[in-house]
C-alpha cells in the first residue's frame, strides 16, 4: 500500500483559494486512481474530486464543480486540489486516498468503501469570515 500525506490546510476567509497537496511517502501513484474526500460532522465521507491513473479523468461532485481542480504530478508523487471561491459550506477535513473502490472513469464516477484503501491523515480547512 502506498502512503499519503496530505497537507495545505489552513483558515481562510469566503471567496479566498487553497492549494491541497498529496504526496507519496512510499512508492509512487502511477498504478492508482487518486481522490479528494472530505468528513464533516455532517457527512462521514464525501468524495470530492478524482483524477484516473492516466490523468485522462477527472471528476467531480456538484458541490465543488467549477471550482475545485484536482491535477497530479507527471512522476506520479504527488496529487493536488485546488480549491477557489471557497464556501464555509467547504470547511472539512479533507483526505487524499488510493482504494480499488474508487471508480473514476467517464462513464462512472462512485465510491464503494473495501479494505485495501490507503488514506492520509487529512487536513483541516476551515473557511470563515
Amino acid at each position: 500500500q502506498v502512503q499519503l500525506v496530505e497537507s495545505g490546510g489552513a483558515l481562510v476567509q469566503p471567496g479566498g483559494s487553497l492549494r491541497l497537496s498529496c504526496t507519496a511517502s512510499s512508492a509512487t501513484l502511477h498504478y492508482y486512481a487518486v481522490g479528494w474526500f472530505r468528513r464533516t460532522p455532517e457527512k462521514e465521507r464525501e468524495v470530492v474530486a478524482c483524477i484516473s491513473a492516466s490523468a485522462r479523468t477527472t471528476n467531480y461532485a456538484d458541490s465543488v464543480r467549477r471550482r475545485f481542480t484536482i491535477t497530479r504530478l507527471s512522476d506520479n508523487t504527488a496529487v493536488y486540489l485546488n480549491m477557489k471561491y471557497l464556501k464555509p459550506e467547504d470547511t472539512a477535513i479533507y483526505f487524499c486516498a488510493t482504494d480499488p473502490g474508487l471508480m473514476c472513469s467517464a462513464s462512472n464516477f462512485s465510491y464503494s468503501p473495501t479494505t485495501f484503501g490507503s488514506w492520509g491523515q487529512g487536513t483541516q480547512v476551515t473557511v470563515v469570515s
